[in-house]
């Protein structure tokens, strides 16, 4: 029988954590600015501004919000080829590796060092998140994002995004490592946001990075690492 390798991870969240802005509000003006698709912009801002309302007024779950935005976007570039939605993305993270939080990086790169397994796990379109990490002198081991659904070489209009946020985070970073044997109590998790507590909470080493006032005040109780104590930049 061979012998058991027990494997360390260590998992990123990326908005506010990785890269230190919010990647949909640059996925916006991204849209807004397109010298060809910016027509669209107009529908999706009529949408989604209603909604945006509603969150901050309390009244609309953020979960909620932020995957039926997330499916708004798609659906109106929805008749871009995948090849053609990966280049847009592609033109949006050109700007993006400034903005990146070195700190977090150095993190990364100390982990990678040290044989730990790197997971990259965000909400973010996946096809955005391999974009974006394809101009880094490293790779990730894992990378998880939101899934678009393609129908061969186009969006497929019949099927919805299934965000990856909250709990569904554990439930993709437990399927992506099945079959391996993990040292939960000596891996690590960054992440900026309270609703990220179920992942911060797998680890035996939970990091807040830049966290938003909620989580925040749960590091600070049980005696959590704290990277930076600004927000997100905006």
């Amino acid at each position: 029988m061979g012998k058991v390798i027990i494997v360390r991870v260590a998992i990123f969240d990326f908005d506010g954590t990785l890269y230190r802005k919010e990647t949909f509000k640059l996925l916006m003006s991204h849209l807004k600015n397109h010298p060809i698709y910016n027509t669209k912009y107009g529908q999706f801002f009529r949408w989604v501004a209603p909604r945006f309302a509603a969150y901050k007024m309390k009244i609309y779950p953020e979960a909620r919000m932020k995957e039926r935005s997330m499916q708004k976007y798609i659906s109106v570039l929805d008749e871009l080829t995948k090849k053609e939605l990966e280049d847009f993305f592609a033109k949006v993270t050109i700007e993006m590796h400034e903005d990146f939080n070195q700190e977090v990086l150095a993190k990364l790169e100390e982990h990678i060092a040290d044989g730990v397994h790197v997971m990259l796990v965000s909400g973010a379109y996946t096809i955005f998140l391999e974009a974006v990490v394809s101009g880094l002198p490293f790779s990730f081991d894992t990378l998880i994002g939101s899934e678009i659904p393609f129908n061969e070489q186009m969006i497929d209009r019949s099927k919805s995004i299934y965000h990856i946020n909250g709990t569904r985070k554990n439930e993709a970073i437990h399927q992506a490592l099945v079959g391996q044997e993990i040292d939960w109590e000596n891996s690590f998790a960054y992440a900026d946001s309270y609703s990220d507590l179920p992942v911060l909470e797998l680890v035996g080493n939970p990091i807040a990075v830049q966290p938003d006032p909620k989580l925040k005040h749960t590091a600070q109780q049980r005696k959590w690492q704290i990277i930076g104590d600004s927000p997100p930049l905006h």
